[in-house]
């Protein structure tokens, strides 16, 4: 049989790979300096770019889609082209892909700084952004469907399987969850509102951890795991069902985040069933690869590369075990909200994802280069600073999520609340975010040294661009021999393959979602709830702009502990008109829900002004520039207009005459502000700021009695 020679392309991994270490130190610095915000709030140096509820999400974003996006999408190029033995498809979409994805990144940095944010979790970039994630999102499907069909290698590899799933779920969950009603360039609102949103983001928020930061990375786990221990996959029917029984089931988990909130009953209990179905197919996936060392245990001592893939794995195991223990109901009552989810996400982020990352760098560079890493020594180093750097950030996070869970629900014999006061829990955890600090610290220089000696191995080779190969065509004719020939000739058909990959996708999501928007019962409404004011508007924004939803809940559970402190519990009809849905998913500070009448506005102005002076021992930064910064006005009609084309009530004809209403509530602001000696403009932003918080819970408001005072 005639052999053809063709070359790799490396130039787009190289690439890829730069843009992964130089992002990774970005996001990792921006992740530190918001751990020491929560201890020292004076890192907020009083700017309204570097406050912490703005670069919490620049944080999230840097670490998910330019850190880990980046190394995924080199990862697949190198394994995909080895793998199916031929090119990419198009050199041409490779750098569409590539200086679109870096764009789109460098977008972000600009936008989350200014508040320009859904304030979705995982999927805060305003409306352009996410358009352009589409068309770049196609391209690397394009891209990767394009070199599976003109493989030479018959067989479809499993690592190929998982970056297929990748493509097609990332591609749906992305445009579904990015519905929205434009108002200006960069600002819009959710197409969907209260519980439907919450449940459409929750839906997306799990599976982007599932199917961004869990499968592409099982792909390059069953790639890169064998080449650098040399032995084959330990079981191929294990891939088999790992692969399917994990996209199936891993679709339906979403709603597990929305435990005891008024997410219908049905909803969060199919969301906890299968949670702990996922156990099975994860640590399958786990099993598959541990296994595959069966033997090689001494390797694994002297290779520094298979150390980082081994606690990678590992890492992987435990976050997947603990996501559905997470799930049960008795023990989410206990861990939601607290420092035990943050805990839980960085023990797959650190662990799982960055520790795969660090390995498949140190493997495949100087293999590039044709050359030998610089420093083992250093690769040691690296190894050890980062898994001090995990479990000096997980252990104290995991203990602090158990204090805070036990503070909150601790009563007196007398049957009051022990700790009242929200402050009493967040001084007391304080030591405990300093250690969680210092450990993101450690995981921070382990990446210095690593990027110092891969700089150093590209120095000492020589860097191969295009690396020669030759392969035979692929023949079109087949005889299945082996075991599993049925899934075998299934691998043979890249597009049937895609096909029942998006329709196991779709079958949970669907079953989720769709009786949530079209039967009426699931999300009752309230006569006295109605929409928010014009000036309420422009408040609600304001806290979206700063991140408040991501250090405050808006969500009482029907707990005790919860109703005791911030009052009734919530129900699904007072969220109807939110665009988005601000439930959050963190207490850092206490629940807003039922902020309405608790304080004066006087002592909402102070708070924001100067928070220590107010609450002693508050670690939220101030917000100097709410009380110089004016409202536009002239927005207020394109809000009214966007609103009421997604369903909010507004009567027509309103946004011509909503800046009067909008200036009366202002003016009844300033008047009871300048009763207390304060003088403010009634359009500056912290007016608008204060109407909005002194509407929180209102139009349920519940009468004292002498039965429930």
């Amino acid at each position: 049989m005639q052999v053809e020679k063709f070359s790799y392309d490396n130039k787009i991994v190289k690439a890829f790979m730069i843009a992964t270490v130089v992002f990774g130190l970005v996001g990792m610095l921006v992740g530190l300096t918001a751990a020491i915000q929560l201890v020292y709030p004076i890192f907020n140096f009083d700017t309204q770019y570097t406050s912490f509820g703005r670069i919490r999400p620049l944080h999230t974003n840097a670490i998910i889609f330019a850190f880990v996006g980046n190394a995924m999408f080199a990862g697949v190029y190198y394994s995909m082209q080895r793998l199916l033995k031929t090119r990419m498809f198009s050199d041409r979409l490779s750098w569409i892909h590539f200086w679109g994805w870096q764009l789109i990144i460098v977008a972000a940095a600009i936008t989350l700084p200014l508040g320009m944010t859904t304030s979705k979790e995982y999927a805060e970039l305003e409306w352009p952004i996410d358009i352009a994630i589409t068309v770049i999102w196609v391209v690397f499907g394009w891209n990767m469907l394009g070199t599976i069909i003109k493989r030479r290698e018959r067989h479809m590899y499993v690592a190929i399987w998982f970056y297929i799933a990748t493509f097609i779920t990332v591609a749906v969950l992305h445009v579904v969850n990015s519905f929205e009603m434009p108002v200006t360039f960069m600002k819009s609102y959710s197409w969907y509102a209260g519980v439907q949103d919450a449940l459409v983001q929750w839906w997306y928020g799990h599976n982007a951890v599932a199917f961004f930061l869990t499968t592409p990375f099982l792909g390059l786990m069953y790639y890169f795991l064998p080449k650098a221990a040399n032995r084959p996959v330990y079981s191929y029917r294990l891939s088999i069902i790992h692969f399917w029984s994990l996209i199936f089931i891993y679709i339906w988990a979403g709603p597990h985040h929305l435990l005891y909130t008024t997410l219908p009953d049905w909803a969060q209990s199919l969301g906890v069933v299968f949670s702990i179905m996922l156990i099975a197919p994860s640590w399958g996936g786990m099993l598959n690869g541990l296994l595959t060392l069966r033997g090689a245990w001494d390797k694994v001592r002297e290779d520094v590369v298979l150390k980082f893939m081994v606690v990678a794995i590992t890492a992987y195991g435990m976050a997947t075990l603990e996501g559905p223990l997470l799930s049960l109901k008795n023990v989410n009552a206990i861990a939601h909200f607290t420092d035990w989810i943050v805990a839980h996400v960085h023990v797959g982020g650190l662990g799982w994802n960055g520790f795969l990352i660090f390995a498949v760098l140190y493997w495949a560079i100087p293999r590039m280069w044709n050359t030998k890493l610089y420093s083992a020594k250093l690769a040691n180093t690296h190894f050890w600073l980062g898994t001090l750097g995990i479990i000096f950030y997980a252990l104290p996070m995991y203990v602090s999520g158990v204090v805070q869970s036990l503070m909150w629900k601790e009563f007196n014999p007398e049957g009051f609340l022990v700790y009242k006061n929200f402050l009493e829990t967040t001084v007391a955890i304080l030591p405990l975010h300093g250690l969680r600090a210092l450990g993101g610290g450690l995981y921070l220089i382990g990446a210095i040294i690593m990027t110092y000696n891969l700089v150093k191995t590209a120095y000492a080779g020589n860097f191969v661009a295009n690396e020669e190969a030759e392969a035979a065509p692929l023949v079109k004719e087949y005889v299945a021999t082996q075991g599993g020939w049925h899934h075998r000739l299934l691998e043979h058909k890249p597009v049937l393959f895609t096909v029942l990959t998006l329709v196991a996708i779709l079958i949970g999501g669907a079953i989720e979602m769709i009786p949530t928007f079209l039967i009426k019962s699931n999300v009752p409404t309230i006569s006295s709830v109605k929409p928010y004011t014009p000036l309420e508007l422009h408040g609600r924004d304001i806290y979206i702009r700063e991140g408040c939803v991501n250090c405050h809940t808006q969500m009482v559970r029907p707990f005790r502990s919860e109703t005791e402190r911030y009052g009734e519990y919530s129900k699904s009809g007072e969220f109807v008109y939110d665009h988005p849905f601000l439930w959050g998913s963190k207490r850092t500070g206490p629940d807003l829900a039922r902020m309405n009448g608790k304080y004066s506005n006087t002592w909402h102005y102070n708070h924001m002004l100067a928070p220590d002076a107010v609450s002693t021992g508050s670690i939220m930064p101030a917000y100097p520039w709410l009380f110089e910064q004016s409202i536009d006005k002239s927005l207020t009609s394109g809000k009214i207009g966007a609103l009421r084309t997604v369903g909010v009530p507004y009567e027509d004809g309103y946004e011509e005459y909503a800046n009067e209403d909008l200036d009366k509530q202002a003016r009844e602001i300033t008047g009871t502000l300048n009763a207390d000696g304060i003088e403010v403009a009634e359009d500056a932003e912290i007016i608008a700021l204060i109407a909005y918080l002194q509407r929180l819970g209102k139009d349920i408001k519940i009468e004292k009695t002498a039965n429930n005072n």
